[in-house]
């Protein structure tokens, strides 16, 4: 289920990407993302377009079986970009999957990771693929990072259907890992209108885990602002940090943390 509409995600696409653009203006491209330590700036930049560019290209050309990803050109090394270059090519990669996703529409059949094969899982994922890297640089550069609280919980729930998922358990085995007695948790949001009911409780005393939107007791709760709840639960954002709250067995939440990100 999803929050959103497809054209509200087609257009998120853009929002959240410019906001990465505006962040990168006048930064140090060299710079480390400490939620991405692996990276520079000018990398988690050419990642992201390279997702955009890759699923524009799914789009376009209707593709419906999985086929080892192309490489995108002009993406080798990070020596060459300039910051100009970098930006163009930013704007460009996020346009072309807005494009390629609005003139589809949400139901052209097309191959996903996922259970839903269409275009509408490609829209959200972007939209979420694009907000996450917006708070990876963010953290890079020191600025405030907060998501509109319908698109914050949207993605939360996508990222629960995601590793509850056979695939997801397929793809990476170490999920099963996380089911023992007690492991429980609760997620809730203490900035939002009750009209959302932003509050999960996932239960990964199984494999796959499954999860419900509720208010509910838990072994561990993690309490705090939408935006910071889902950076937590994506590893953007320590537990402990200001303004979030951890109630119960911090070691439930520590083990399921480290299990459940990819």
């Amino acid at each position: 289920m999803t929050l959103l509409s497809h054209e509200r995600y087609c257009r998120e696409i853009i929002v959240q990407n410019d906001l990465v653009r505006a962040a990168l203006r006048g930064a140090d491209l060299s710079a480390t993302v400490p939620t991405c330590p692996d990276w520079t700036l000018t990398q988690l930049a050419l990642h992201l377009s390279s997702a955009h560019r890759g699923v524009a290209e799914i789009v376009r050309n209707r593709v419906t079986e999985f086929t080892v990803p192309n490489e995108v050109p002009g993406t080798e090394g990070d020596g060459s970009w300039d910051a100009d270059r970098l930006d163009a090519w930013l704007a460009e990669g996020a346009r072309m999957v807005a494009e390629a996703l609005t003139e589809a529409g949400p139901d052209v059949h097309v191959w996903t990771f996922g259970r839903e094969q269409n275009t509408a899982f490609w829209a959200r994922r972007m939209t979420h693929e694009t907000a996450m890297h917006r708070a990876d640089a963010f953290a890079a550069v020191g600025a405030d990072y907060t998501l509109d609280a319908d698109v914050a919980a949207d993605c939360l729930d996508e990222w629960l259907e995601i590793i509850s998922t056979p695939q997801a358990l397929a793809f990476k085995p170490e999920l099963a890992e996380m089911a023992a007695p007690g492991r429980t948790l609760h997620l809730h949001a203490t900035d939002t209108d009750a009209g959302l009911n932003a509050e999960w409780l996932i239960d990964s005393t199984t494999a796959p885990l499954t999860w419900r939107r509720a208010h509910e007791k838990a072994a561990v709760a993690v309490r705090g602002p939408m935006s910071d709840v889902l950076r937590v639960v994506y590893r953007r954002l320590p537990a402990d940090g200001p303004g979030v709250e951890v109630l119960g067995d911090r070691g439930v939440l520590d083990a399921w943390l480290e299990k459940a990100s990819f």
